[in-house]
C-alpha cells in the first residue's frame, strides 16, 4: 500500500538501520487483486518477489526468501505476519538457519485455536521467536495466554503520514454536513448498514458518502432504498491509499460502526487516525480497539446501537463548534501518538533492543 510505505522510509532514515523490504507484486484477495503501489521508496531496498499459493492467507509463502537471507545475512528478520501462518513458520526457520534474530507482528485480538498443522507451527514459532510486536493490548493478552513468554511490545503496524494526511487548506463552507464511511471491503462486520439505519429521521442537512467494494454493497444499496435515504447516500467504490487523504478532506464526519463477531473484532481502525490527521471528526463503535484509538478526540457509541449513533450524529450536525473542537483534538492526538515517524522510532528501538 503506497501510503504505508512512508513508515519504511521513516525506519530507513535511522542512521543505524539498513533496510531491505520483500513484498509480492500482487495479493489475490477474494474481493479483488491488490497490486503493489510503488509510491515512497527512498532510503531502503524494495525487492518484489513472487509468492506461492497467492491469496490463501494461511498457506502462502515466499519461495525465494531463503536465498535472500543467505545473501543478505540480516541481523533481524522482521516478519510482518501472524505466527500461525506457513509464511511465518518458514521465514522463522530460514532466518534461524541464516543466523538472524526474528520477530513477528500480530493483530490477533481474539483467542482462536487452530487445527494441525497450524497449531504446531504456531507453537514452534512462539517458542523460538525472539520478539513479538502486537497492534493492540488485547493481542498481547492473546499471545501470553497461548504461552508466549518472550519480550513483547504494543506498536501499531502503521501510523499516518502527516505530509499526506493534512487538514484542508480552507474550511468547508457551512451548510450541508458530509458524513463518510471509508473501508476497502464492505462486509457485515464493518457495520455500514447501521449508519444507513441511523440516517432515518436524522435531522439537519446532511449527505452520506460510502467508500469500498465487497459482498455487502448490493445489500447496502437496496437497504438505502428501502429506508428512503438513497437520494442522500453516495457509493464511491474503492478509494486507493494515495487518494484517501483528498477523500477524507471532503468529509465533515468519519464513522466507523464496526460490529464484533465470534471470530473478529476491530483490531485498530487505521482510517480513524487518517481522518483525525485531516482534522475530521471521528465517530466509532466500542468494538475492539476503537475507543482506545479515539480517546477523547471523538465520539464513541455502543456497537449495534443505531439510536445512539443517530444521537451522536445529530449532535455533531447541529453543532459546528463541537465539530471544529473535536477535529482539532483529533489532529493533535494523531500527531502526538500515531505518526509514521513515531511508529518507526518505536520499531527501530525494538531492533536495537534485540541486538543488545
Amino acid at each position: 500500500v503506497g501510503a504505508y510505505q512512508t513508515k519504511l522510509e521513516a525506519i530507513a532514515a535511522h542512521e543505524d538501520v539498513e533496510l531491505t523490504v520483500i513484498v509480492p507484486p500482487v495479493w489475490r484477495d477474494p474481493s479483488g487483486a491488490v497490486h503493489l503501489e510503488k509510491s515512497h521508496l527512498h532510503g531502503y531496498d524494495l525487492l518484489v518477489e513472487p509468492i506461492r499459493v497467492n491469496g490463501r492467507y494461511h498457506f502462502y509463502y515466499f519461495p525465494t526468501l531463503k536465498q535472500h537471507l543467505q545473501r543478505l545475512r540480516p541481523d533481524i528478520l522482521h516478519i510482518d505476519e501472524e505466527p500461525y501462518n506457513l509464511a511465518t513458520w518458514l521465514a522463522w526457520r530460514q532466518a534461524r538457519a541464516a543466523g538472524s534474530r526474528t520477530l513477528f507482528f500480530s493483530w490477533q485480538n481474539i483467542l482462536n485455536r487452530y487445527p494441525w498443522p497450524f497449531s504446531c507451527m504456531e507453537r514452534q514459532v512462539l517458542q523460538g521467536i525472539d520478539y513479538a510486536l502486537v497492534g493492540n493490548n488485547a493481542s498481547g493478552e492473546v499471545w501470553r495466554a497461548k504461552g508466549y513468554t518472550g519480550p513483547l511490545k504494543v506498536i501499531p503496524q502503521f501510523g499516518v503520514s502527516l505530509e499526506l494526511f493534512q487538514p484542508p487548506a480552507a474550511s468547508r463552507p457551512s451548510g450541508q454536513v458530509i458524513i463518510g464511511c471509508a473501508n476497502r471491503r464492505l462486509t457485515p462486520e464493518k457495520g455500514v448498514h447501521l449508519l444507513l439505519e441511523a440516517a432515518v429521521n436524522l435531522p439537519g442537512d446532511w449527505r452520506i458518502r460510502i467508500a469500498g467494494e465487497g459482498p455487502e454493497k448490493e445489500r447496502l444499496i437496496n437497504l438505502a432504498q428501502r429506508l428512503g435515504v438513497a437520494d442522500r447516500v453516495q457509493f464511491d467504490g474503492v478509494v486507493s491509499s494515495m487518494e484517501m487523504p483528498a477523500y477524507l478532506r471532503q468529509l465533515d464526519i468519519l464513522v466507523l460502526p464496526s460490529l464484533t463477531t465470534p471470530r473478529w473484532k476491530e483490531q485498530f481502525g487505521r482510517v480513524l487516525i487518517e481522518a483525525m490527521a485531516c482534522e475530521r471528526v471521528v465517530v466509532g463503535s466500542d468494538s475492539g480497539e476503537i475507543p482506545h484509538v479515539i480517546g477523547d478526540a471523538g465520539l464513541v457509541f455502543p456497537e449495534g446501537d443505531t439510536a445512539a449513533l443517530r444521537e451522536r450524529l445529530a449532535r455533531l450536525i447541529s453543532d459546528a463548534d463541537l465539530r471544529q473542537r473535536l477535529g482539532k483534538l483529533g489532529q493533535a492526538r494523531a500527531s502526538a501518538h500515531y505518526t509514521q515517524e513515531k511508529i518507526a522510532a518505536q520499531t527501530a528501538a525494538v531492533y536495537r533492543e534485540m541486538i543488545a
